[in-house]
């Protein structure tokens, strides 16, 4: 008997556009499921959490399989709202497929070019799956001409295969259409090569709540999926933390290559327990999961969402721009920091942190419907009743001109300095780290050590104290004592490097200050469109021209978010509830008043003695502290590396 084909596929969709309904009527038509669930019922089977089930919305993602006669589905449903974006991004490092639901009455919103972006970052193949077709005046060929605008060009209708059909998929390569018009024929295997490297996108159209158009599109995923092929050796990537409801932690994965055996030994000292094979809340134990599978493990303390095993992390391309302080209320605030440290365990995003002095807890949030599902989830799991107090936004900070930096660490009997060059990066690509030291200069071992210092600590600006982005940290040099280098040296000298070039930036006036901005969609009445206009403008934001639909105009722009993220509020009051706002991160940009939040925030880089920026040197038998300006001079500077 032959295997069951077999790929691994997510849904994404924004919110409301009918995803869970989807999965639960794939799931349904495929006979997996015996009784079809409704999410406005509270009785879908990808929705099984109390919050879930209240929300009306998905929370946490969530495994089913959809098994046909020749065909297996591992099937991820994602949340949907786009304060849980993060939690949907680590799904997709898992999947071979994804599935875009767009609803025919939305179309494509700000939300779904999100959704599609992330997908063009992975490399994902994806099926779309026009939903809510019954609704009144839908017409499918404004929506096709909606999502080749907006998404792209080569996204076309698998509904209805004829001879234009192949005509459209022959124009997107230049071979192909040689061949189309030599021969006329377009084989299934190419077409199919041609989906799995997002060459072109199928659409299928139907109405997940009534199971029209559903079948169909199972066959077409079946038809046209091609199966990953996985090496031999044992590869996995962990997509996900939780808990049972005993409190076992689950580290969820997918085997990316060879097998996975229970009772064996993954990480030092951390063997896993069981191996489970999980159909939404209910599971087997297995012995063995084979590459492809997806599956959860117990028995592993350390994991955390985007860790490879054999294989590269991933790290999340989207991140909070939101920070607030935990008010414990009557709740003994180590218990809350205790239930928030389990909650960062499964969320790393939340970046919980611990003020002794202060006895304050603060967390970073995307948005205020995450905070409100965090608050419910404190009281229902862990019986904490706690409110937040109104957050700041999270600043970053960039520079605009490349400089070389040198850390200096040499109290009596240690000894160590570190060269680098700081360069500006690209919008939105963090921070990258790179090695141009030769051998000859430094050894590989202390070399080593500076990568590893570099990488593990979140380097702070110099204008605010705030995350350092956008730039590009490249180790070109270091100095070592045969006799006096011991480990961590090269630590404390590679840290100072980084705020001794800063400092130097600062001074040239070469270090900006960033802030998160919104893109955003606003749907008013026509008559409001003066009143928005002018809101706009004054928030600092940018728009495109008001499109006219009619009754109601649209505005699409970007604006920060510290002037936006309440007026979704104000436009629900002066429209009378008519008004609509969609804002979804776009990532981070100049600051649009710098000057004053420089100065509200009155950091004084050389008194953060934990990011110091000045160095130590030796001389008559004792160490002493040299200022960052003066550092250059007394480590011998520069190091020669060329600038231009």
């Amino acid at each position: 008997m032959n295997a069951l084909k077999q790929i691994t596929a997510g849904i994404v969709a924004h919110v409301d556009a009918g995803k869970t309904t989807l999965s639960e009527a794939m799931l349904y038509e495929a006979g997996n499921l015996r009784k079809l669930g409704r999410v406005d019922n509270g009785d879908a089977f990808l929705d099984p959490d109390n919050l879930e089930k209240k929300r009306g919305i998905t929370i946490f993602s969530h495994e089913a399989q959809l098994e046909t006669d020749n065909f297996k589905m591992i099937l991820l449903d994602t949340p949907g709202h786009m304060d849980f974006a993060s939690q949907t991004e680590e799904v997709l490092s898992v999947l071979d497929y994804a599935i875009l639901v767009i609803s025919a009455t939305d179309g494509v919103t700000s939300y779904t070019r999100t959704l599609w972006n992330l997908l063009k970052r992975y490399g994902i193949p994806c099926f779309i799956f026009i939903n809510k077709m019954d609704a009144p005046d839908v017409d499918k060929d404004k929506i096709i001409a909606d999502v080749q605008k907006n998404l792209a060009d080569n996204c076309f209708d698998f509904s209805d295969i004829n001879d234009d059909f192949y005509e459209n998929v022959a124009t997107v390569d230049e071979k192909l259409l040689e061949q189309y018009l030599n021969d006329g024929i377009i084989s299934d295997n190419q077409i199919k090569s041609l989906i799995a490297k997002r060459t072109i996108f199928p659409i299928y159209f139907g109405s997940a709540l009534k199971l029209q158009g559903v079948n169909d599109f199972i066959a077409g995923i079946e038809k046209w999926a091609k199966v990953s092929e996985y090496s031999e050796k044992f590869a996995a990537r962990i997509f996900k933390i939780s808990h049972d409801e005993r409190g076992n932690r689950l580290t969820w994965l997918k085997v990316l290559g060879g097998q996975l055996k229970a009772k064996i030994e993954l990480f030092p000292d951390e063997k896993i327990d069981q191996i489970r094979d999980y159909d939404g809340t209910k599971y087997q134990v297995i012995s063995v999961a084979k590459a492809g599978d997806v599956v959860a493990v117990t028995g592993l303390s350390s994991t955390y969402p985007g860790q490879g095993v054999n294989v590269a992390d991933i790290a999340n391309s989207l991140k909070p721009v939101l920070t607030y302080r935990v008010n414990p209320g009557k709740n003994d605030i180590y218990k809350c920091l205790d239930a928030l440290k389990i909650l960062e365990d499964e969320d790393p995003n939340l970046h919980i942190k611990w003020s002794e002095h202060l006895q304050e807890i603060h967390l970073q949030i995307m948005g205020k419907i995450q905070l409100e599902i965090l608050q419910q989830i404190l009281a229902e799991r862990f019986d904490l009743n706690v409110t937040f107090d109104q957050g700041s936004i999270l600043y970053k900070e960039t520079i605009t001109q490349k400089i070389e930096a040198v850390g200096h660490f040499e109290p009596l009997r240690h000894y160590s300095e570190t060269h680098l060059l700081l360069e500006p990066g690209k919008e939105n690509s963090g921070v990258v780290f790179e090695n141009d030291c030769s051998l000859e200069v430094l050894d590989k071992n202390w070399q080593h050590q500076i990568m590893t210092a570099l990488t593990s600590k979140e380097h702070l600006g110099v204008l605010t104290g705030s995350p350092i982005t956008d730039m590009k940290i490249t180790l070109i040099g270091g100095r070592a004592s045969n006799v006096h280098t011991v480990g961590g040296d090269f630590r404390e000298a590679s840290y100072r490097a980084v705020r001794q070039g800063l400092m130097e930036l600062k001074i040239r006036n070469a270090c900006k200050l960033l802030e998160p901005w919104y893109s955003f969609r606003l749907e008013i009445p026509a008559g409001q469109v003066g009143r928005a206009l002018n809101d706009i403008q004054r928030m600092n934001g940018k728009f495109n021209g008001p499109e006219d639909n009619g009754r109601y105009t649209v505005i699409i722009g970007q604006a920060p978010v510290s002037e936006m993220q309440d007026y979704a509020n104000e436009v629900r009051s002066y429209t009378h509830g008519e008004g609509y706002l969609e804002c979804v991160v776009l990532g981070y940009r100049d600051c649009h008043n710098s000057e004053k939040i420089i100065a509200e925030k009155n950091y004084d880089p050389v008194s953060d003695l934990e990011n110091t920026p000045n160095s130590v040197f030796c001389s008559h038998g004792a160490g002493h502290t040299v200022t960052w300006d003066k550092v250059p001079e007394a480590a011998q500077f520069p190091y020669t590396y060329p600038l231009n």
